[in-house]
């Protein structure tokens, strides 16, 4: 019965992730073409939008923060694969589980506690961009720092209880 429960659990974050890398790589084609556009203005008419601009910086920091989970998901992440490549399924699945209990997950901790004031200060200010001409909005960006935290401390437990599930499951790994 518990495995039902963790299954349903780990599926419904996996979704989360997985919608959220759909929606992000649709944001990586709007990024390419706004960067086509901002060159073509630049370099063929003489003309500069910083508004433009930062709304390529604005969407490459959404990508990478709402991205990081679902490559996570996707095992997408770079390993250290020296050692990784030659180990047994079953040593494999333990070592994901101690990287993701020692690093992964303090990780995503530290990141979302230490950003909370940050991005709270940020939203009390409206914070908008410094520049000339540039959006406003920069604590929108801001508030996808927790966000990130929140998505990846999620898909690592996601991770680990499927790592579990699979060391109980099957024995002849």
């Amino acid at each position: 019965m518990i495995f039902r429960h963790l299954h349903i659990a780990t599926t419904a974050i996996d979704t989360i992730n997985q919608i959220t890398g759909k929606v992000v790589s649709l944001l990586t084609l709007t990024m390419v073409i706004i960067t086509c556009v901002v060159v073509t203005a630049r370099y063929l008419f003489n003309v500069g939008s910083i508004g433009l601009q930062e709304s390529v910086m604005y969407m490459h920091g959404a990508v990478f923060m709402l991205g990081i989970a679902f490559t996570l998901k996707e095992q997408g992440h770079v390993r250290v694969d020296v050692l990784y490549v030659k180990f047994s399924p079953r040593v494999k699945v333990f070592i994901d589980i101690v990287g993701h209990l020692l690093f992964l997950v303090p990780f995503s901790i530290f990141i979302l506690w230490t950003s909370l004031d940050y991005v709270s200060f940020s939203w009390s200010l409206k914070e908008s961009s410094g520049q000339p001409g540039g959006l406003p909005g920069v604590y929108l960006i801001k508030g996808l720092i927790p966000a990130m935290a929140v998505l990846l401390l999620l898909q690592g437990i996601s991770e680990i209880l499927k790592d579990l599930r699979s060391l109980t499951s099957d024995p002849s790994q």
